[in-house]
């Protein structure tokens, strides 16, 4: 039985290329849903536990729109019936004719709203658990510390929305930061609303170590990494050299006293990935596996967005770890995300945990580009 790609992986290019009309791609749509439909009805497939899942998850991806798409049809032929109604002799029926019509437009046109949102192209990521790479750069000691305060903000927003974390690899530093902390953020939704924060946080403040006074310029740089499955990023043992090593830093009696950390290489992309958290090398090697297959997914999603990157201007910067995305101004209570000109007056309670505001204002103008885009 042969199972077509997911339907919103095509859909992108789609979108973007057709001069096709909205109602076009919703026909398309409800055809492809139709067709999820019959091939989940096949026996054969109850015995593909992993395939069956992939259907009926781009299935529920894809129901609301051809619900509203449905409602839609139905309205129009109400509006249809109605305007007939218009002609009657009867001038009360032609009172409430008319009125039914106004009624009916306004579903209609919120409908279209609606519709309109929901065709845009589907980041294939969105419904991932999300990896963020936290790493200090410019500043020494004050910007391990403030790396240290974003993992405690990413933890405590994960926590607000009920979601899981694990710390994955971590370089901490005497004063309670870390110059690298690598963490895994397991839940519904949660890289869909933070896979903006990659790029380079910089902070302004005076620093604890800091005697007279003066404000200090640090940054800290933040990757975010979907998380990637085995049958996504299939890894040849071959292509994977694993060095043991002794642990160092803080740590435990035989943290320090046997051969549990991990190196991982990956030999064709150079890629190399370290674990040393676990007392365990079994585990250490399986925190690195996970970290290096969401690496390599990030290098081939990657080379696949510079191939449409000339048609496709969709994303609220690149996320690249050069680029300087926002200043949190502790003196003002500040915060400016500078890729939207977002400014938030309540630094204090961002860094609690409650992002919320800019996530919002993040996936707000990157759908009216995404609009805009798709005409």
């Amino acid at each position: 039985m042969i199972i077509p790609l997911p339907f919103f992986y095509w859909l992108i290019t789609f979108h973007l290329s057709s001069n096709t009309t909205m109602l076009d791609k919703l026909a398309e749509v409800e055809k492809r849903y139709e067709e999820l439909e019959r091939l989940m009805s096949d026996p054969q497939l109850l015995n593909q536990q992993r395939e069956y899942s992939k259907l009926a998850k781009e299935r529920a991806e894809l129901e609301e729109i051809v619900a509203r798409f449905r409602e839609w049809r139905k309205v129009e032929q109400e509006i249809q019936q109605n305007r007939q109604l218009l002609e009657e002799n009867d001038e009360a029926i032609r009172e409430l004719a008319k009125e039914e019509v106004g009624v009916l437009r306004q579903r209609k046109e919120d409908l279209e709203n609606r519709l309109k949102f929901l065709i845009l192209p589907k980041d294939p990521n969105d419904s991932k658990n999300v990896m963020i790479e936290i790493r200090a750069g410019t500043g020494g000691d004050e910007a391990a510390l403030f790396g240290g305060e974003l993992y405690r903000m990413y933890t405590r927003y994960a926590e607000s929305r009920g979601w899981r974390t694990e710390i994955l690899s971590s370089n901490p530093t005497g004063l309670g930061g870390f110059k690298e902390i690598i963490m895994m953020i397991e839940g519904k939704g949660a890289y869909s609303r933070l896979k903006f924060e990659g790029g380079v946080h910089r902070v302004q403040r005076v620093p604890v170590t800091e005697g007279s006074g003066r404000i200090h310029t640090s940054a800290v740089t933040v990757a975010v990494l979907a998380e990637a499955d085995e049958v996504e990023i299939d890894i040849d043992p071959k292509d994977i050299r694993v060095d043991v090593f002794r642990s160092s830093g803080p740590g435990g009696q035989s943290v320090n006293t046997t051969d549990s950390a991990v190196r991982i290489t990956h030999i064709p992309t150079g890629i190399v990935v370290s674990c040393q958290d676990e007392k365990s090398q079994h585990k250490n090697r399986a925190k690195g596996m996970k970290i290096m297959r969401a690496r390599l997914l990030e290098k081939k999603q990657e080379e696949q967005r510079s191939e449409i990157a000339a048609t496709r201007k969709l994303m609220v910067g690149s996320g690249d770890r050069s680029e300087r995305i926002r200043t949190y101004n502790f003196p003002q209570g500040r915060l400016t995300d500078h890729r939207i000109n977002f400014t938030l007056y309540k630094l204090d309670r961002v860094m609690e945990g409650e992002l919320d505001d800019v996530v919002e204002a993040l996936i707000t103008h990157y759908q009216a580009e995404a609009l805009r885009a798709t005409g």
